[in-house]
């Protein structure tokens, strides 16, 4: 921890792998988190020394080098949904099955597959999130009719939807039902809105592309540690970014897909008892079978997977924190 003037109290949250700023700023604001036995308010700082906790769970502090931060890139199978909410049925965190406590970064919808980083760096989530920052994602895209050229036009030249119109992008047909798209924002479910604005439903939609890390060879359900060369890529391209996630239209700016919110403290609490409440997301798509299968492990390069309980929680462990990001 730096000395001084300390280290502000949602960096040092965010800083520990419990949850992304935006949601230590939400745990703060609530009167959930606590220094030294106070609650504590958005400005506090933490000095070294200091007892930071959020509800009963205590934070600890990270070397400055974040050396034991973990990064992984997952291929998330249709079902799976991106919530750190573990009473959700199918959640990424229950089919990751990480032994680190990870979160995702940004999100992929229930019925949408393909690459998604998590991590345990709650710090480098909204440089990678943040919407200025323009950083390329690539999807192929199946369709329920064929596509011509006036809709590769318009997908590219931009559409209207959600109050605003959709940046340029680029848009290259791969077959007479499907077509690779790079975007560069993240509007909520954003693909599929563009494609309904013209009269098309997505059948599939998966992303295989994040910045310069691509999905490859990783099965579905299966996930990888991001190599050292992809890790300095992702770096390099933050590297003159701020942690201000400025949100986009349709982009519901909440602390994660599904907020379980943090217990205060109270006569009533007592150490060790679950945080978390329910989840008031919709069951719709959260409660489908996932497919994929999945299995945490830790040797850097290896592909991992195990039977991710496919609509279960098969580790009934309780999170309080969830991760910000958008939809496709």
């Amino acid at each position: 921890m730096t000395s001084g003037d300390g280290i502000r109290l949602n960096k040092f949250i965010s800083d520990s792998g419990y949850c992304s700023r935006r949601e230590a700023d939400a745990h703060i604001g609530e009167g959930a988190v606590t220094v030294n036995g106070s609650v504590a308010g958005l400005g506090t700082r933490v000095m070294p020394g200091d007892t930071v906790k959020v509800g009963w769970q205590k934070i600890k502090n990270v070397p400055d080098n974040k050396s034991d931060r973990v990064y992984i890139a997952y291929n998330k199978p249709v079902g799976i949904t991106c919530t750190t909410d573990q009473n959700v049925a199918g959640n990424i965190i229950d089919a990751v099955r990480h032994k680190e406590r990870v979160f995702p970064v940004g999100r992929l919808d229930n019925p949408s597959e393909g690459l998604i980083f998590l991590t345990s760096d709650g710090d480098i989530v909204n440089k990678i999130l943040r919407v200025g920052n323009a950083h390329e994602k690539e999807y192929v895209v199946t369709v329920n009719k064929p596509i011509s050229g006036q809709f590769v036009e318009k997908m590219s030249s931009g559409i209207p939807i959600l109050g605003t119109r959709t940046k340029p992008c680029k848009v290259v047909m791969q077959s007479a039902l499907s077509f690779k798209i790079i975007l560069t924002q993240g509007l909520n479910r954003q693909i599929r809105r563009m494609c309904e604005y013209l009269g098309y439903e997505v059948v599939k939609l998966k992303r295989v592309r994040i910045m310069s890390v691509k999905l490859g060879t990783l099965k579905s359900g299966q996930w990888r540690n991001l190599t050292d060369k992809e890790m300095a890529g992702i770096r390099e391209a933050i590297a003159t970014s701020d942690n201000s996630a400025a949100a986009s239209p349709g982009k519901k700016v909440r602390a994660g897909g599904s907020k379980a919110r943090v217990k205060k403290p109270s006569k009533g609490n007592t150490p060790g008892k679950s945080l978390s409440a329910k989840s008031t997301t919709g069951k719709s798509d959260s409660t489908k079978a996932a497919k994929g299968k999945s299995r945490s492990g830790k040797t850097s390069g290896k592909f991992v997977t195990r039977n991710s309980g496919a609509g279960k929680s098969t580790s009934p462990r309780k999170s309080g924190r969830g991760k910000p990001g958008s939809r496709k």
